[in-house]
């Protein structure tokens, strides 16, 4: 009986060694918080109210998985981590972070919000004052009911690994400004936007940081070449 009970015993581990092993799960990312309290009111004017359209993307971002290339080997092929996701595209994310950053200092409208009547109503959500914002618009001068329209095309959303050891983040963009009225659209300006920061760990959790940092400070270069267009 105690054979037995050994057998038995032997036969139990075995099999307990064969299971699989639980799935391990991909670790979800995003860009952290973002503000976590009010800001305090802005004493500046407020900018003209801005029309944020979708972000575009190629194919190859249109998903969540965390993409890196090594440059030192094949720079041309995309790698995507096994474990690690993004918890939206990167174009959504990126559009979150552009909407957050912008709306300081102007009314941020979606898509279908921005017609160009809207324009006088999104500026007095922001707190501005003016005497065009009670003129109906029917009535109110072109200024008063313009709108700026934003397009952005991301084209590249990568960590590249110049080493084995040594990478980097890389975001390039490209961002239309049009200015929208009851007499159509003008081109303002177009720019392109390359930005690289450096991971500080040769991995996806070094990535993300990257990645995170030079989306703040693509966005930022975006707000200034905003705010010089006219």
């Amino acid at each position: 009986m105690a054979r037995v009970g050994l057998l038995t015993f032997a036969v139990v581990l075995v099999g307990c060694s064969a299971l699989p092993d639980k799935p391990v799960r991909p670790t979800v990312y995003d860009f952290g918080p973002g503000a976590v309290a009010v800001q305090p009111a802005n004493r500046m004017a407020p900018l003209l109210a801005l029309a944020l359209d979708e972000v575009q993307a190629s194919a190859a971002l249109d998903s969540t998985a965390v993409l890196y290339r090594l440059t030192y080997s094949d720079a041309q092929s995309l790698k995507p981590y096994a474990q690690a996701r993004w918890s939206m595209t990167p174009a959504q994310l990126l559009r979150q972070r552009l909407r957050e950053h912008l709306g300081l200092r102007r009314a941020v409208l979606n898509p279908g919000e921005g017609s160009a009547s809207s324009a006088p109503v999104a500026a007095m959500a922001t707190g501005a004052t003016s005497v065009n914002s009670a003129i109906p618009p029917a009535t109110a001068p072109e200024s008063a009911l313009a709108l700026l329209l934003l397009r952005v095309e991301l084209e590249e959303f990568t960590q590249l690994f110049e080493s084995p050891i040594a990478s980097t983040g890389l975001l390039r963009l490209r961002a239309t400004a049009l200015r929208a009225s009851p007499q159509g659209e003008k081109l303002l300006g177009q720019r392109s936007f390359i930005v690289q920061r450096p991971a500080p760990s040769a991995d996806a959790a070094g990535g993300v940081r990257a990645l995170t940092a030079a989306t703040d400070a693509v966005v930022e270069e975006v707000e200034q070449w905003l705010q010089q267009l006219r």
